[in-house]
Parts: C-alpha cells; sequence; structure tokens
C-alpha cells in the first residue's frame, strides 16, 4: 500500500531530517544525526531522492571544509578553533581607512 495514501493521515509532519537541519549543524553529532535523518525520510518516501542527493553533495563540500580548516587554518588566539581564510585579510591599518 506504498502507492495509495487512503489510509494515511491528512497532514503529515515535516520530515526529521529538515527539523534537525534547522537547528544547525555544529558539531559531528549534530551531522550524523541530520544524516541519518535525512536517509530514513528519503527512504520513507518525505523526501525527493533528489533533493537528498544535493543534501549529500552538499553536506559532502561541508565535510571538506573542515578537513581544510583543520588541516591549513591559522589557531585563532585565545580559542581552540582553527580559521581558514579563503581570501588574504585586509591589515588594520587599510581597514580603518577604508571605513
Amino acid at each position: 500500500m506504498a502507492r495509495g495514501k487512503k489510509n494515511s493521515q491528512a497532514v503529515e509532519a515535516a520530515p526529521k531530517s529538515i527539523t534537525l537541519a534547522e537547528k544547525g549543524v555544529h558539531t559531528g553529532a549534530d551531522f550524523a544525526s541530520v544524516m541519518s535523518a535525512l536517509l530514513t525520510d528519503t527512504i520513507a518516501g518525505r523526501i525527493d531522492p533528489q533533493v537528498s542527493n544535493a543534501s549529500c553533495n552538499i553536506a559532502g563540500k561541508l565535510l571538506k571544509v573542515v578537513e581544510l580548516q583543520y588541516k591549513y587554518g591559522k589557531a585563532v588566539e585565545g580559542s581552540t578553533e582553527r580559521m581558514l581564510a579563503l581570501t588574504p585579510l585586509a591589515p588594520k591599518a587599510d581597514a580603518e581607512t577604508v571605513q
């Protein structure tokens, strides 16, 4: 009865992966939860496979940024995080002059 929706509820809840993703993905555990929910939502038919595929591609790019940040990022003063500058940062004197 996968195709017939006669017995389904009138109002479907939002897919769980969307609810989780809207809260933000800040940790590896968050990432794993969203991806697991995305898999479940796709199999259950709550998310179109093309949308799921696009989300997985984006997730791969996000993981690549995290990898590059860890590998090439510079330590941020007073923090354990590393920052990867994608463009050269303007010196402070030049930044004050521009404003």
